[in-house]
């Protein structure tokens, strides 16, 4: 049965930690020593070992998890292709502060076993609980990250987990598949402003087109052409795409909080123009063979316009970094600067 066998990694897991940091030489430093606080050390290739080890438990533990995200990435590789390669960008994410977590003294937290317990209870309601719960793929991949979260600050301590955090959230947000029930609000509303806002560019350009919901009749010499912006017209991959894409380059590229919070909240109106020019390119290309809004080049025209989409968004970018500079900054180089009194 699943439930014993679930129960069995995560108590294996537990022991396997208490066991490794009970057993684990504690070496105080002269600092340490003065204040009285021990901490952790263990040689770089027994800290791989360690890490591969718990690492295969760990997965093998959520195994059905990453089963069925696997399964929902391979059969939507359009629309949630992109969480095969979250993990590695989490990875690299980590890699960038790798100084700033060797450089502290790893100290077991031992009240965050309560965390990693907590995240192993919630999978087990996600996966066996009420009717309402069960079975909820998001909810079990929260409880997977909360895990991940509690046994990286059970292990390594509070001062290293910090460097982490926002590398395993940016796993667990970006690194699964969010359901149709959270996705459909925001999906009616991105079909409803593809609509109006292709509407409205076929009526600048001359043509002569009605509007009906999300379907748009074209009049061409007399015959009609219904376009219809379906769900997958709606811009929604691209909205996930760009918001993934903004918040690593805002992480890693920007200073302020303010400057990273415009970079991503920039992916909603880059993403939502280029779809609209998406929708009037394949009205433009139903003239001349109705062919061209359907089938695999209705795809292929989506993943054309995502370079002028990305070439915009680095345009962004390079706006943000270079037109919006803080105070602060002009300071430090006024006085960096050799004229400065």
């Amino acid at each position: 049965m699943r439930l014993p066998r679930e129960a069995l990694f995560a108590g294996l897991l537990l022991c396997t930690i208490s066991l490794r940091m009970s057993s684990s030489p504690s070496i105080p430093t002269t600092s340490a020593a003065s204040t009285g606080k021990r901490f952790v050390m263990v040689e770089p290739l027994k800290a791989w070992l360690l890490g591969l080890a718990l690492l295969a438990v760990f997965i093998a533990g959520f195994w059905a998890f990453f089963v069925a995200q696997w399964r929902m990435s391979i059969e939507e590789p359009s629309d949630w292709g992109h969480t095969f390669v979250i993990p590695f960008i989490s990875g690299y994410l980590v890699w960038l502060r790798r100084e700033q977590i060797l450089a502290v003294a790893f100290r077991p937290c031992w009240p965050a076993a309560s965390v990693v317990l907590i995240g192993i209870l919630g999978y087990a309601l996600a996966t066996f609980g009420p009717s309402w719960f069960a079975q909820h793929h998001n909810a079990r991949g929260c409880s997977v990250g909360l895990t991940l979260i509690g046994l990286c600050w059970f292990i390594l301590g509070t001062r290293a987990t910090k460097y982490m955090i926002f590398a395993i959230c940016y796993w667990i947000f970006f690194g699964q598949k969010i359901s149709d029930g959270i996705l459909r609000p925001v999906t009616e509303r991105m079909q409803d402003w593809s609509s109006i806002g292709a509407y409205w560019s076929f009526v600048l350009m001359g043509t002569d087109i009605e509007r009906s919901g999300n379907v748009l009749t074209i009049w061409r010499g007399g015959e009609a052409q219904a376009l219809n912006v379906a769900e997958a017209c709606s811009g929604m991959r691209m909205l996930v795409a760009f918001l993934a894409l903004g918040v690593v380059i805002a992480y890693t590229s920007l200073s302020s909080f303010w400057q990273r919070a415009l970079l991503v909240a920039a992916g909603f109106p880059v993403s939502l123009g280029v779809n609209v020019l998406r929708v009037v390119t394949l009205g433009i290309l139903g003239w001349f063979d109705v062919n061209f809004t359907t089938g695999e080049f209705h795809s292929f025209i989506g993943l054309v316009w995502l370079v002028p989409a990305l070439a915009l968004y680095l345009g962004v970018l390079w706006l943000i970094r270079n037109l919006f500079v803080d105070s602060d900054e002009d300071a430090s180089d006024a006085e960096a600067s050799p004229d400065a009194h």
